[in-house]
């Protein structure tokens, strides 16, 4: 039988699992469901068997993330598991039927910010539910921080705007919605295209956002329509950048951005990722 809907947080004992756990805090109060904090013991590849040393490290893991999540103050239950197998595999199975799966940029071997560890990359391939990458550094979030959506011309583009507001919202933030397209190679050196083009995709996500404008007064969203890549936008304005959100779609591209093999250039990217869930799961 599934466990009930919980945030789960992958734990490590790295600094960015830690901050992970702790950015879940908000999630699972605004659902009203539990932080779950998940570790993962894997047996040595000499032996099928856990030792009872790995035990009390999982346990003392666990333990501090549970203190950090209390300290917060925030009135959120917590769960804790500590469960045997490959911590890809593990986090995969929970993420099924789970609010939100959260893990930290980099593992505990690696540290720092940067490039994303094998486990989040795996699991930003391939889980159901939404996955949020963190960082354990960067920018002080403050009000004036942005919450970026990039949305596509389809469902999966209105589940991305549909989190972008959410998160928005829970972290009185600015939202932008990036609406980015490929341009037709005639309109590269035709500038009158471009604008046009552009105007009519801004239009369009502009009428989208109004019901939600009427929802929510205090809602602070402008869109942005650009031909090309809503990567470049990412790391033109990242300095203003908290959380970056993306369509399922984009999930294989993000995570071969960010992961071990990607190139220098991404290890700047400072802020967090949210990768929505695949569009038939809305």
């Amino acid at each position: 039988m599934s466990s009930p809907p919980a945030v789960i947080v992958g734990v490590d004992g790295s600094d960015s699992a830690t901050a992970a756990a702790l950015w879940a805090v908000d999630e699972a109060a605004s659902r009203d469901v539990p932080v779950r904090l998940v570790h993962a013991v894997t047996p040595s590849p000499d032996s099928s068997q856990i030792t009872a040393d790995a035990l009390d490290h999982a346990g003392t893991i666990v333990h501090s993330a549970v203190i950090a999540v209390e300290r917060s103050g925030k009135p959120v239950k917590v769960e804790a598991q500590v469960l045997t197998g490959p911590p890809g595999e593990i986090l995969r199975r929970e993420a099924d039927g789970a609010a939100m799966l959260c893990v930290g940029s980099m593992g505990i071997s690696h540290g720092g910010i940067g490039h994303v560890g094998s486990v989040a990359v795996a699991v930003a391939h391939s889980a159901v539910c939404p996955v949020a990458i963190v960082h354990a550094q960067g920018r002080t979030h403050s009000r004036k921080d942005w919450v970026v959506a990039e949305v596509t011309d389809s469902q999966a583009g209105e589940i991305a705007m549909v989190r972008g507001i959410e998160e928005a919202l829970l972290r009185s933030a600015a939202l932008r919605v990036v609406a980015a397209r490929r341009s037709r190679y005639p309109d590269i050196h035709d500038h009158h295209a471009v604008t046009s083009m552009n105007r009519t995709v801004k239009s369009d996500w502009e009428r989208r956002l109004a019901p939600w404008r009427e929802k929510h007064p205090d809602l602070n969203a402008e869109v942005v329509a650009l031909a090309g890549s809503a990567l470049n936008y990412f790391a033109r304005n990242q300095d203003m950048i908290a959380l970056a959100i993306v369509p399922h779609e984009r999930a294989a591209e993000i995570a071969d951005l960010l992961g071990p093999r990607s190139t220098a250039s991404s290890q700047d990217i400072c802020f967090d990722i949210l990768i929505c869930e695949p569009h038939r799961l809305l």
